[in-house]
């Protein structure tokens, strides 16, 4: 794949559970795939933290998290995972910058241009699980691979999109790929041909159910 040459400015997160030997190991590959834009291993938020004490301290709604558990995830990692990425989007709001947001399995593998002219937040990640639509133009599209974003592996958010998501997390705070709905955010938009996919070989979140829809599944992948 191809990066534009030369270190890049844009601030670029891998959240990455950093007393996990798989996590940081994936982390360091994705960091390799897009390592002209200099990313930063971004301390997770783990189920050790008390991710419920968060939600509160924080005045995010718990209800969603445990109203929608269809066993498929394991609600203390699924609430940590959905913080790492708030604390990313709080961290855009502070820098008063655009951020580019990876989870530690994402890995580069097409061309991921700079500058992406988009609204608020956009994907860049192809879709991991499930069934999927694909764009019929390629460059900057609305979201329609999903109605929600098909995997929050990758994908870059300004502040004023950073702001809308945290002012609708405490009203409806879920899973972050579903949270990040059209149905919520009509603005998502997605860049295509994806240049980002999920290299996931183990899951933190998924119980075995949720683990079958994912592209990347096989008799190997593990949950630990």
């Amino acid at each position: 794949h191809r990066l534009v040459q030369g270190a890049l400015s844009m601030k670029t997160y891998i959240i990455t559970i950093l007393d996990n030997p798989k996590s940081v190991e994936a982390a360091e590959r994705c960091a390799k795939s897009v390592s002209t834009f200099n990313p930063i291993l971004f301390p997770a938020v783990t189920p050790k933290d008390d991710p419920f004490q968060i939600l509160e301290d924080r005045g995010i709604t718990s209800k969603v998290f445990l109203e929608t558990d269809a066993g498929y995830s394991y609600i203390e990692p699924t609430v940590s995972a959905f913080l790492s990425h708030y604390s990313l989007w709080e961290k855009c709001v502070e820098l008063d910058e655009e951020v580019q947001i990876f989870e530690h399995d994402a890995l580069c593998v097409g061309d991921l241009p700079e500058v992406i002219e988009y609204d608020k937040v956009i994907s860049i990640g192809h879709p991991s699980y499930g069934k999927f639509n694909i764009p019929e133009q390629e460059g900057v599209v609305p979201l329609i691979s999903k109605s929600y974003f098909p995997g929050a592996h990758a994908y870059r958010v300004k502040p004023a999109g950073a702001r809308e998501l945290i002012a609708a997390a405490k009203e409806c705070a879920r899973a972050t790929d579903v949270f990040l709905s059209i149905n919520t955010f009509p603005f998502l938009e997605e860049y295509y041909p994806w240049p980002v996919i999920a290299d996931d070989r183990f899951t933190t979140l998924q119980r075995k159910q949720g683990c079958y829809a994912k592209h990347g599944y096989n008799e190997e992948y593990e949950t630990i």
